[in-house]
């Protein structure tokens, strides 16, 4: 297998280790076969393919479609974040907690986000560049965004109490969970 697959504290959100091989010239990866993929428990088709680049101290998120919902496999081709996936399936027994994980471009990991999570990352080097495939379109009208900050659920972000992250407009006008619209 090229790809070892570890759950992580909520069991279907998965880190996915690639293996690397590496010469004088470099390296080479996979980072998706589909047949592998399946066998790893990920047996969804991507529809779309999208990338960020992001200077140190953005925060992008929470974001989720209450329809069309999007699962993602996550992945950083340069710098470093703090990686973000909330539950917020109703009927699951970790609704409302959250997990993070450090994906970088030289640790070479991935995460798999499954449908019915919040998903956002917090850039900690200088710029970081995400590339990420979804399971469904976005579909604006279906977006809804959680607040990063949200005490309920208790993020524990790399931010110092004296930095405030840079955030889009809409990132900031977020809901708490409390008020969030969810999955059926």
């Amino acid at each position: 297998m090229s790809f070892s697959f570890s759950p992580l504290e909520i069991s279907d959100v998965l880190l996915i280790e690639p293996k690397v091989f590496r010469d004088l010239r470099g390296y080479f990866m996979e980072f998706y076969r589909i047949d592998e993929f399946a066998l790893g428990g990920i047996q969804y088709k991507f529809v779309q393919d999208n990338q960020s680049g992001s200077r140190q101290g953005t925060l992008r998120g929470l974001h989720y479609q209450i329809r069309c919902a999007q699962g993602k496999l996550v992945k950083v081709i340069e710098g470093e974040i703090f990686d973000v996936a909330v539950d917020l399936r109703k009927q699951s027994s970790t609704f409302g907690k959250w997990v993070g994980s450090v994906l970088s471009s030289s640790n070479y990991q991935m995460v798999w986000i499954p449908p019915g999570f919040a998903h956002g990352f917090y850039v900690l080097s200088s710029w970081a560049e995400v590339i990420y495939k979804t399971t469904d379109f976005y579909s604006p009208e279906w977006e809804r965004i959680l607040i990063w900050n949200d005490p309920a659920i208790g993020i524990k972000w790399p931010i110092s109490q004296a930095e405030t992250p840079l955030l889009s407009v809409k990132d900031s006008q977020g809901k708490l969970l409390e008020q969030a619209d969810l999955f059926d």
